[in-house]
C-alpha cells in the first residue's frame, strides 16, 4: 500500500483529518493479508511533512477550543504508536523538510529513506512547545549518546548524511533515484516473507545498492556533544558545563545561541520529559507527552512563540520567564 501525505502548499503538514485517513488507511493494510508492506510518501518538492499544523492548533487554543488541540494530539500519537508497533514492513521515503510531526511518522518505520535534500529536526522549543511525537523516548533508542539531549534542546538541524549518522534514517539514496526505490518496492512485495524481521531485511538489500554507503564521520562533534550534553540533570547544570567548554569553541557559541532564542520553559519541560522518558515503554512516553501537551498549551509561551515565529514573524518572543532560572518548578505528575 502507498500512503501519500497530499497537502504539498503547507508542507504536508498534519491536521485531524489527514491523521485519521492514515490511520485508517494502515488499519485496513493490516487487515489485508495481500498487502505486505505500506510505503510512505510526501506530495510536492519541498519535503515529507512539516510536522503538525501548528497554526490551526493555535486557532483552537486561542478560541478556547483546548480540547480540540488534545484531540489532534491524542489521535496523532496514536497513530504515531500503531506505526511503531504495525505488523507489517513500513517504508518512509523522507524526500526534503521532515520536521516534528513528519519524524514522528518516520520514527516508528522500519525503513526511512533520505535523500541529500532531507532536512530533519525537532524545533518546537524555538516556539514555545517541546519535542512530542514520543521523542523524548525513542531518541534514546536510535542514536549516539548525548544527542537524545541535543537534538531535542537546541533544534539542530540534520541535513541529508547526518539523518543517517545520527540513526534517524537507515539508507541514504539520491532523490533522482527514488522513482527506482518505488519501482523495486512494487515489483517485489508480493514476494516478500511474512514474517517482518526478514521482510524487513528483504526490502533493505533491495534498495542497498542504490544506498550511499560512505557516511561521514564526526568524532570530534560526538565527543563533545557527550561531553556536554548526556547525563545531565538540569539546564543550569548543562548551561554551567558548556560555558567552561573551550574545545570546539564554534559548537559552544552556536549552541549557546540557540538555546537562547528558545522558551526556557519549554527547554525545562523538554529536559524534564528526556530524564523521565528515556528507557521507558513507548505507550509510557506517549502519556506522558499527553500531559506535557495539555500543560504547555495553557502557558503563554505557546501562544507567543506562535506569534512571534510563525504569524507575526518579528522573531522577537517575550517569554515569560525570560530566563531559565526563572522558571519556578512545576510538577507536570508524569509518574502518575
Amino acid at each position: 500500500m502507498r500512503i501519500i501525505l497530499n497537502r504539498p502548499r503547507v508542507i504536508n503538514s498534519l491536521d485531524l483529518e489527514m491523521v485519521r485517513l492514515i490511520k485508517r488507511a494502515f488499519e485496513e493494510a493490516e487487515a489485508a493479508s495481500r498487502i505486505k508492506c505500506i510505503l510512505m510518501q510526501g506530495n510536492g518538492e519541498k519535503g515529507f511533512c512539516a510536522g503538525g499544523d501548528i497554526k490551526a492548533l493555535t486557532e483552537a487554543v486561542e478560541e478556547d477550543i483546548q480540547e480540540r488541540a488534545l484531540l489532534f494530539f491524542e489521535e496523532e500519537y496514536g497513530l504515531d504508536l500503531l506505526i511503531h508497533r504495525f505488523p507489517k514492513p513500513v517504508v518512509a521515503l523522507v524526500d526534503g523538510i521532515t520536521m516534528g510531526g513528519g519524524l514522528g511518522l518516520a520514527a516508528g518505520s522500519d525503513i526511512v529513506v533520505a535523500t541529500e535534500t532531507t532536512r530533519m529536526a525537532m524545533p518546537e522549543t524555538r516556539i514555545g512547545f517541546f519535542p512530542d511525537v514520543g521523542a523524548t523516548g525513542w531518541l534514546f533508542t536510535k542514536c549516539p549518546r548525548g544527542y537524545p539531549e541535543f537534538l531535542a534542546l537546541t533544534g539542530y538541524e540534520m541535513v541529508g548524511s547526518e539523518c543517517v549518522r545520527l540513526g534517524l534514517a537507515t539508507h541514504l539514496i539520491p532523490s533522482s533515484k527514488l522513482s527506482s526505490v518505488v519501482r523495486i518496492l512494487k515489483g517485489h512485495a508480493a514476494q516478500l516473507s511474512r514474517v517482518k524481521s526478514e521482510a524487513v531485511h528483504e526490502l533493505s538489500a533491495l534498495i542497498e545498492p542504490l544506498s550511499q554507503r560512505d557516511i561521514p564521520r564526526k568524532s570530534a562533534m560526538d565527543a563533545w556533544v557527550d561531553t556536554y550534553f548526556s547525563g545531565k540533570n538540569s539546564l543550569s547544570e548543562m548551561l554551567s558545563s558548556l560555558s567552561q567548554c573551550r574545545l570546539e569553541h564554534e559548537l559552544c557559541e552556536g549552541v549557546f545561541e540557540r538555546l537562547s532564542e528558545r522558551s526556557p520553559t519549554a527547554l525545562v519541560l523538554t529536559l524534564m520529559l528526556l530524564r523521565h522518558n528515556d528507557g521507558q515503554p513507548l505507550d509510557e512516553v506517549f502519556h506522558a507527552d499527553r500531559k506535557a501537551a495539555r500543560f504547555i498549551i495553557n502557558h503563554p509561551d505557546y501562544r507567543e512563540g506562535v506569534r512571534a515565529r510563525l504569524l507575526d514573524k518579528n522573531d522577537k518572543p517575550r517569554w515569560k520567564p525570560d530566563a531559565v532560572h526563572k522558571v519556578k518548578p512545576f510538577d507536570l505528575s508524569l509518574c502518575g
